[in-house]
């Protein structure tokens, strides 16, 4: 993996900001990822093949992660202070037959430079003979926060998935468990766990033909670990049932292997590959996705896309603006009792910048939230910084007046407030993320004089019509955001 990724340096450096705001940047190029890592401060993701990649921030990857053993589709999981990695070995149609091996192995850390970096011999935790009912590949851990059982769901369209219990202290398979079928028709599974429900993810169409790959991620869900899993119509996934989780976008195809990160209470992302990025000669690479849940199931959400908005607060509705003065449109009014119907109809201009500048003062300008006009003042261009780095699944970005370099920042006393050019610094950058119900929070990369990064601290509405900077709390409006 190391040396593929290490051909294409020189194209990924030339990636373009609107390719950047929407994909992971650097070289993501992976098949089949693990479940995204949090190690030290640094992420990563493990592939088929060995290797997989690493991330100072979330946002930028490379090649550099090490994984041995070899073979295909590994999952990773964390318990209490080891990392245990499952992967298949052979399988999966590879050389023409389906006679496989899982195995697992542990190690205290992901970073190969660590002194505490050395994987446990692997243990054989599953198989299949290449004549029954299952192709055992494609591992998908989860520990069950209910019981503390620790589960793996594995196989791939040659017959069923099946799920089987390990030791969470060995990784080893609980002596005489045996494995039970739950699924047909998918592969590349994994086992989530939400408010009283096991969802089963599963990987359904076809992989590994670039372009042409039909793969997307669907998911069935049960009150029991061993199913059935039952899709939005009441389809089991032993029937072939699933409801969709991701499909292809406009410039990628073929998203498969889920893997489910929480950031924070509200805040998840989803990762899988795409089997083709049109962008990048259609080849695999890591995606990492706002994760929302719609009506109890899982569905990705959107990348933030940059753009012109206005910014709309959850709490009342009202817009983000400058606190400048109002300044009325000019208009020959009709009284609305004395409408000529026979009077042409003229499209009357929207106020434009250059209407009001003129009336703002120089210096830094402070914001509010108020009844939403369209107007100047509450016109706002969100764009990626490249240089700034990011966080997991996102760019940092500036938010400035549009048709201006005004720009959005937090302040020394937790405050937010606009200065007259964006310059670059910390407090200027923005971390904006979709929750989990599919509003927005928007945190400044830095508060001065606070702990950094900013880890805490969110655009908050204070009351109707006063935004600040307060401790984030999913559950009330006050800490999210639209844009319109």
């Amino acid at each position: 993996m190391t040396s593929f990724h290490n051909i294409f340096i020189a194209l990924s450096a030339m990636l373009t900001l609107s390719q950047s705001a929407n994909a992971q940047i650097g070289q993501p190029y992976i098949h089949d990822p693990s479940t995204i890592m949090e190690c030290n401060g640094k992420y990563y993701t493990f592939g088929t093949g060995g290797g997989g990649l690493i991330s100072d921030d979330g946002w930028n990857w490379k090649g550099g992660a090490v994984r041995p053993g070899g073979g295909a589709a590994p999952d990773a999981i964390k318990i209490g202070d080891r990392y245990l990695i499952a992967y298949g070995n052979s399988g999966g149609g590879l050389n023409g037959g389906h006679n496989a091996h899982i195995f697992t192995m542990w190690n205290k850390s992901l970073d190969p430079k660590s002194p505490d970096f050395k994987f446990t011999e692997p243990i054989e935790v599953a198989s299949s003979d290449g004549y029954e009912d299952n192709d055992a590949i494609d591992p998908g851990l989860l520990l069950d926060p209910t019981s503390g059982k620790l589960w793996m769901s594995y196989g791939t369209y040659f017959g069923n998935i099946r799920i089987v219990e390990l030791d969470p202290k060995t990784g080893d398979r609980i002596s005489g468990n045996k494995p039970v079928d739950i699924a047909i028709d998918c592969e590349a599974t994994d086992l989530i766990y939400r408010d009283g429900w096991y969802y089963l993810l599963g990987t359904h169409g076809t992989c590994c033909d670039g372009v042409n790959s039909t793969y997307n991620i669907v998911v069935g869900r049960s009150q029991n670990i061993l199913g059935p899993y039952i899709d939005n119509v009441g389809r089991t996934m032993f029937e072939g049932g699933g409801r969709m989780v991701i499909s292809a976008n406009n410039r990628a195809v073929g998203p498969g292997h889920f893997g489910r990160e929480i950031i924070d209470n509200g805040v998840e992302v989803m990762s899988c590959h795409y089997e083709a990025d049109f962008n990048r000669s259609g080849r695999s690479v890591l995606a990492i996705k706002p994760l929302l849940w719609k009506n109890g199931w899982p569905v990705a959400g959107d990348s933030f896309k940059e753009g012109d908005y206005a910014i709309i607060s959850e709490r009342r509705g009202y817009a983000l603006e400058l606190s400048v003065d109002f300044v009325r449109i000019p208009q020959k009014q009709q009284a609305f009792w004395h409408i000529d119907p026979n009077e042409p109809i003229e499209s009357l201009p929207n106020q434009q910048l250059s209407d009001v500048i003129g009336t703002w003062q120089k210096g830094d300008i402070n914001v509010r939230t108020n009844d939403y006009m369209c107007r100047p003042n509450q016109l706002w261009t969100i764009t990626a910084i490249p240089e700034a780095g990011g966080y997991l699944g996102g760019p940092y970005y500036k938010i400035t007046i549009k048709g201006t370099n005004r720009a959005l920042m937090a302040t020394a006393n937790a405050e937010v407030s606009t200065v007259p050019e964006f310059t670059g610094k910390p407090e200027q950058q923005w971390r904006i993320e979709q929750l989990t119900d599919g509003t927005y929070r928007i945190m400044p990369r830095v508060i001065p004089g606070k702990a950094e990064p900013n880890t805490h601290y969110v655009l908050y509405s204070a009351g109707d019509s006063t935004p600040t900077l307060a401790l984030y709390d999913f559950n009330t409006d006050n800490s999210k955001w639209n844009f319109k």
